[in-house]
């Protein structure tokens, strides 16, 4: 794989990329594609290291065909579903296909405008000098876990899904999984499949829920097709569908959804695919309980008033962007942290300046990144 080391790095005004995982190395290939020269800043030792720390069985959601980067198709071979480890030689294989520039090792911990170029402040007291930049750090970026009140109290093991990584610790374990987006619900699938005594699964809002595929039509395709349709004409749509393809799981324990799908991913929360919860809760094998409100003298306290002892918490409850260090200061920012704009566009406080991979879209998060990248790659080519 094609390292440059920090010695490499000039001040001859490069397009600099902050992240070398998907989406920073899609913008850095559609860059090159165009004459245009992209250095990528990583912070870890390697692509793809938030790929590298999913647990075992991750696959992607989004077909094989739907989510190769630009000038790369995956590889048949990694069959309709990718496997983690096969995103992680893709993402290996790209870098040295398109011989691209990257500097791992080197974390950007501040960017700023200087006239018409951007400087960025990176570890080791280095001030590199740019004249775009591309923040690519990732939409998983910093873990979140929730300060519920009596957290430190509880004796059994706390950890956020970030840390989780196959089921084998849980064998025979009682083990109550905290939020029902597609990692937790992956999760409790996994876990009820391999051994654990018990799985509990915290609800606070009823997921949608939707087959992976039905009739070998992916969901992907119909989150594409959908996306540009009104509101309300997708949620009946949506209604209709859950319907038929997914049966009423209310007297287990979880409900259908009052929100419509599409007003759910408006307000941020995308449906959950299928890959076994249907199956586990449907058989008793996961259990929906109600939302975690509080631990207290070493139980677990849930919204419904209920006490709960599980041996193990894992806290599936999402991730923070973190780019207030980064970006915060420059106003191109909302309320919730995430970029003001994405893609080709630029702030107009701040020209020059460009994020991808910070949308979860139900059209598939690499199929958009690739889309971004060709447009960003447009933009400052221009």
């Amino acid at each position: 794989m094609p390292d440059h080391s920090a010695t490499d790095l000039t001040n001859d005004r490069p397009v600099y990329v902050i992240g070398a995982g998907p989406g920073g190395l899609a913008v850095a290939a559609a860059l090159r594609e165009r004459g245009v020269r992209a250095v990528v800043l990583e912070k870890s030792d390697s692509v793809g290291a938030s790929w590298r720390g999913h647990y075992d069985r991750l696959h992607l959601h989004t077909t094989r065909r739907l989510s190769g980067l630009p000038g790369l198709p995956m590889p048949r071979r990694f069959g309709r579903w990718v496997a983690r480890d096969d995103v992680v030689r893709y993402l290996e294989r790209y870098v040295e296909f398109h011989e691209l520039e990257l500097v791992t090792g080197v974390e950007v911990s501040r960017v700023e405008p200087e006239g018409s170029d951007w400087v960025l402040h990176a570890s080791g007291g280095r001030r590199l000098t740019g004249r775009a930049v591309v923040v690519a750090t990732g939409f998983n970026h910093t873990p979140r876990t929730p300060d519920w009140p009596g957290r430190d109290s509880y004796t059994g093991e706390l950890l956020h899904a970030s840390a989780y990584r196959n089921p084998a610790p849980y064998a025979g374990r009682d083990v109550l999984v905290v939020g029902a987006g597609n990692t937790g619900a992956e999760i409790a699938a996994d876990l009820a499949g391999a051994g654990a005594e018990r799985v509990r699964l915290a609800v606070r809002t009823a997921p949608h829920i939707v087959r992976r595929s039905t009739a070998g039509w992916p969901a992907q395709r119909t989150g594409i097709l959908v996306r540009r349709l009104p509101v309300r004409l997708v949620d009946a749509a949506g209604r209709l569908m859950a319907r038929v393809a997914v049966p009423d799981l209310s007297d287990r324990g979880l409900p259908r959804p009052e929100a419509g799908l599409y007003t759910r991913v408006r307000q941020g929360a995308i449906p959950v695919q299928d890959v076994g919860l249907i199956d586990a809760v449907r058989t008793g094998k996961v259990e929906p309980v109600a939302a975690v409100d509080a631990f207290d003298d070493g139980k677990v306290v849930l919204a419904d008033g209920s006490r709960i002892s599980p041996d193990a918490v894992i806290a599936a409850t999402g991730y923070h962007r973190a780019l207030e260090p980064l970006v915060g200061h420059l106003g191109v920012l909302d309320e919730r942290g995430r970029p003001v704009v994405h893609g080709g566009r630029t702030p107009r406080e701040a020209p020059g300046l460009y994020f991808t991979g910070f949308t979860n879209p139900i059209s598939g998060m690499l199929r958009e990144m690739a889309l971004d990248a060709r447009k960003i790659a447009k933009s400052l080519s221009k």
